[in-house]
């Protein structure tokens, strides 16, 4: 039987990363992040925007720092596209807060790309993008590239450094773009 567990999202962070730290060894990030879905509201017949919210972790593999960078330069309210996989933990609380079972939904994060320029004027800005990773499918460059109206679109990917011709922004984004 043939599985695919895939997560690519477009949202923000709804709080700043925090450094995790696993048997002394291993090192992470965590943060929240949330994504809107629109759903019409069956009393006004009005499309609505309903949050949803999620775990994120990341973690620094081998070479890649990816967790480093997303403590570096991710902050609350920034805007970010990722690919990723889901994770279920499992645990029993303590005895002393009742022994529950418990379980919590997460996404691993694999790979992220800015889609706004960093606050500090840092980085690329403007219209201009940074390369992104070859390997990556053209549709979701421009979706990104779209999606922010020309700003950052670099990738931070797995082996710590981007790959690939430079991507440009997508001008405004709106159908003013289109020749007809």
């Amino acid at each position: 039987m043939a599985n695919l567990n895939k997560v690519m999202l477009i949202g923000r962070l709804t709080r700043d990363p925090e450094a995790i730290q696993i048997r002394g060894t291993q090192s992470g990030a965590k943060f929240g992040f949330a994504v809107n879905n629109r759903k019409l509201n069956q009393d006004t017949q009005q499309w609505e925007e309903v949050p949803v919210f999620i775990d994120m972790e990341i973690w620094n593999r081998g070479e890649s720092k990816q967790a480093d960078r997303v403590l570096q330069t991710l902050r609350k309210g920034q805007q970010v596209y990722i690919e990723g996989h889901l994770k279920l933990d499992t645990w029993t609380e303590a005895p002393e807060k009742g022994g529950a079972k418990r379980s919590q939904l997460r996404v691993v994060v694999e790979s992220f790309q800015y889609l706004e320029p960093r606050a500090d004027g840092g980085g690329m800005t403007g219209g201009t993008a940074a390369p992104a990773r070859a390997a990556r499918p053209a549709a979701a460059t421009a979706t990104a590239a779209r999606s922010n109206g020309g700003g950052y679109a670099g990738y931070a990917d797995d082996d710590g450094g981007p790959e690939g011709p430079p991507v440009r922004g997508g001008g405004s984004g709106g159908d003013e773009d289109i020749p007809f």
